[in-house]
Order: structure tokens, then sequence, then C-alpha cells
């Protein structure tokens, strides 16, 4: 049903790049700089890449965007299948850009659900979004992290096989016969990616989307806004060519709760997806919506509320996807969050079919602040370390049990060492990667 890593030799050589680097001791003995001298670099902590649905048609192209856009670090946070990993390990070491590798959770706290309280799903009381930093031991997996792997994947593929059947029986009740089902749309998308079938996951986008592209090889454009406004039993406000648009209301007007082709999910807990990310090696982290949602959600206002709740739950990292976020927002939570000792990171995404800069940022495009920049980059910093430090089989921020690592006197002198370590082995990457390049390009 997914991808079992134990034999996949390319991953491995990946990540024995990154373990080559240099040993932990060499690291501690030697000099590195202190981290935050000279200009920030950029750095994204959260891009999906194809099979996930994403606004890059190849993990080679989302390489080469962010090689051209100077993002120094590049975190990949996909959902539920990793096979992709070694492609994109491989082309980050051609474009000498650091990878981080990582996956998102979507997890169901039922008390929260029963007093209705929305976490970061402005849609669904309950439901928690979870993400996992810098995990390396997803080659091989232990053996609780392939079942919780295995259980999750089942249950989504059966969702998403109902959902599609569904859709098809009321695109059919309109005289739209398609013929797509779950099954065609993973052959469509594993055939346009050249992909495994078994690596992709699908997605509600990616039902809406083969829906879409079928209904305008079938339907005439001057015929499509009357079809499509009778399919969905709401008038269409999609002009007859606009694919995204079509994609959009077909996805809101039938799978969504209490749509005829809507399919209840059955998640995780939350202990269930901690407990994933941190059998993945990873670090728990929680995606924060602030102003994303409006008004903002009940488990967020104020930060000071999210950072108690974060602690409460043992998790010590956090990120943000500016663009959803006015730099005003983004500067008090962020603020709120790090001074409380929680390490941050920013990023974009890339999960809808907008081909937006690599660089986080706010809100109508507005640039992030630079304090807030500093503070992501120092984040996605200490998760290389942490990446880095797991390779050899020590602790990095967090332990096995997901508490923070004790080595040190206190939580700022642990987010400096391990900045200025990560900010170290970051840039002996760059350099090594750089090195075998020019070496190949002369010889």
């Amino acid at each position: 049903m997914y991808i079992d890593f134990m034999m996949s030799k390319d991953i491995q050589i990946s990540l024995q790049r990154l373990r080559a680097l240099g040993t932990p001791e060499e690291f501690r003995e030697g000099s590195f700089q202190a981290h935050g001298s000279g200009p920030v670099p950029g750095a994204n902590a959260h891009v999906h890449l194809p099979p996930n649905f994403s606004a890059f048609q190849s993990v080679r192209q989302a390489v080469a965007l962010a090689a051209g856009q100077s993002v120094h670090v590049l975190g990949a946070s996909n959902y539920y299948d990793f096979g992709i990993y070694a492609d994109f390990a491989a082309l980050a070491w051609q474009h000498g850009i650091f990878p981080l590798f990582g996956l998102e959770i979507i997890a169901l706290l039922q008390d929260l659900q029963r007093a209705a309280i929305l976490i970061n799903d402005p849609g669904n009381p309950g439901r928690m979004y979870i993400c996992g930093k810098g995990i390396v031991r997803f080659a091989p997996m232990t053996p609780a992290a392939r079942e919780l792997m295995r259980w999750i994947r089942l249950r989504d593929a059966e969702r998403m096989r109902r959902m599609a059947d569904l859709v098809e029986e009321v695109f059919a009740g309109y005289g739209v016969k398609t013929g797509l089902d779950a099954g065609r749309i993973v052959a469509r998308l594993a055939e346009r990616g050249g992909l495994e079938p078994d690596s992709i996951c699908l997605q509600e986008r990616h039902i809406a989307q083969a829906f879409q592209e079928e209904f305008f090889a079938l339907v005439r454009p001057h015929e499509r806004h009357d079809r499509l406004s009778a399919i969905l039993k709401t008038t269409s406000q999609a002009e007859s060519e606009d694919a995204l648009k079509t994609q959009h209301e077909i996805r809101a007007a039938l799978m969504k709760v209490g749509r005829p082709a809507f399919v209840a999910e059955r998640f995780v807990d939350f202990d269930q997806a901690y407990r994933l990310v941190l059998e993945l090696g990873g670090i728990p982290c929680y995606p924060t919506l602030a102003d994303g949602a409006r008004p903002i959600c009940a488990y967020e206002d104020p930060p000071e509320k999210l950072v108690e709740a974060l602690r409460r739950n043992r998790i010590h990292c956090a990120e943000f996807i500016p663009i959803r976020n006015r730099s005003e927002v983004l500067e008090r939570y962020v603020g709120t969050l790090r001074r409380a000792g929680i390490v941050v990171v920013g990023g974009t995404e890339h999960n809808t079919p907008d081909l937006l800069p690599l660089e986080p940022r706010c809100i109508q495009g507005l640039p992030v602040p630079e304090a807030v920049r500093a503070v992501f980059w120092e984040g996605a910093c200490v998760i290389a370390a942490h990446q880095f430090l797991s390779l050899h089989g020590r602790c990095g921020y967090v332990d096995a049990a997901g508490n923070l690592n004790g080595d040190y006197r206190g939580v700022e002198d642990r987010i400096s060492f391990l900045a200025g370590l990560g900010e170290t082995v970051i840039a002996r990457y760059h350099r090594a990667a750089t090195t075998e390049g020019t070496t190949s390009t002369h010889a």
C-alpha cells in the first residue's frame, strides 16, 4: 500500500551525504561562527512536492526555482509518502540547497471537537494539522511508524475512492459521464509525473482537478456555465476557460461537509500523530494560522494562550505560512512564541496551483519583517542541526519522547548552540555540494 524505504538505496546515499559532512565532535570542537552574523539567507521550511497536490510540476522545478530565488534551505512536508525524497535530496545537492525532510498529518482532538473549539482548521472544530520537522528515520521506518503510516494510508485511500465515486455519480446524473474513479485518477497522476502509483496519496484537490479536466474535455466552452451550475446546484462564477476556479467550485460544492460527495475522514488522534513524528526522528511542530482565519481560531487567540497550549502538548516548534498573515500580526505571534522559547520557522506550502515565490511573503505579497525572517532562519538552522545530529544517532532539539534536549543550561543556550551548529552544517554542505559540482564540470 505504501513504499517501504528499507530497500531504497538512493535515499540512503543522500542521507549519507549529510552524515558525511563531519561528526558532531568535529563540529563541537571546531570553531563555527555564531548564529546571526551577516545577512539573513532565504529559507522555506514547508512546501508540498508532487505527487502531493502542488503548484510545482516536478521536484526538479521546485528545487530549480529555489536555487534561482536564493532560497538556501528548502523543507518538504509531504502527506503520508516520502518516495519522492530521494529525488528531492539528490536535486538539492546538485543545486547546493540544504534539504529539510518533514511531513504533515491531520489529527482529531475529540475533546476540542465536542467543545466546538477551532484549532488550526477554520472550518472543522477539533481538527489539528501537525507537522514533523527534520525527520530521518523514514529510510527505514521503525515498525511503529510503518504501522501508523499503513493505518493512515488505508483509511485515506478508502475515503478518496468513495469520494471519487460519489463525484462521478453527481456528474453522470447530469449527463457528464467522465468514467473517472480513484484508480484512473492515480494512474493519470502517475503517468503525468513519471511516478509509481503507490507513491500517490490522493487528495480532494486531485479529484477536483481530474473532474474539471474531463468536464472541459467533454463539454464545449459555451455550454460549461449552465452545465456546471446544474451539476453544482449553484450559479457558477467561473469563466468557461478558468480551470482553477472550476476546480475550486467542484470541491466546495460537492466535497465539503453536507455536500453530496462528502465522506467523513477517519483521523488519528493527537497522541498517534505526535508518536509518528517521533518515530520518524522528527520535531513535532504546530502550523499556526493566526489571522489566516477570521476570526482567529480560539485555540490560537491570543498568542499567549497558544504558548500555553503548545507547552501542555510538549510542542516546542511552530511554523507560519506568512502569505496568510498581515505583517503586524505575524510579528506579534512570532515574537510571542520565540520569547517563550519556541523555535519558529516559515514556509509557503505551495499546495494550490498558484506558483508563488519560494521566499515566504506576507499577505498581498508584502515582505516578511526582517526580525521575523531572522527568527525563521534561526529555526531552519535548528532543524538542520537536529537532522544532522539524529543521523549520527545523537539527540537533536528534542529527544525520542519529545522532550527538549537536556544537555544545555537553558532554552536560549540550547537554541543558540543548535542554531550555530545548523548554520555551520548548512555552510559546509553548500561548500561540499559546490565543490563536487565544480569538480564534475571540469572532469
